[in-house]
């Protein structure tokens, strides 16, 4: 079961495949950790991005420090990477802070 932070809901390793890959609507997906300040800087943007697509796409975050599986299987090397899965598939990859109109920019031409 994922846990929220705000609107933005919290994933592990093992609800990473049902949560995300799964999932019906597209997922932004934040890899992050508590330590690292351009992730706790993008959570203000994350809750935003969450309520305003609320319905088109579901906001998630993964601790890579408690939940190191998932970022080493798919190559995670810097903090935060956003990845936009849609259908199941990464179709969006950003490392680094992103402005809330970069993120804007990268994800809307894959929302419905």
């Amino acid at each position: 079961m994922a846990t929220a932070i705000g609107r933005v809901l919290t994933v592990t390793d093992e609800t990473f495949r049902q949560q995300v890959i799964e999932a019906k609507t597209p997922v932004l997906v934040e890899f992050g950790a508590a330590w690292c300040p351009p992730c706790r800087a993008a959570m203000p943007i994350l809750a935003q991005l969450s309520d305003e697509f609320a319905g088109k796409l579901t906001v998630v975050t993964i601790d890579t420090d408690a939940e190191p599986r998932v970022a080493a299987d798919l190559g995670v090397l810097a903090l935060p990477t956003f990845v936009l899965y849609r259908n199941g598939i990464p179709v969006v990859h950003t490392v680094g802070f992103q402005p809330r109109a970069k993120l804007l920019e990268k994800i809307c031409p894959h929302l419905d």
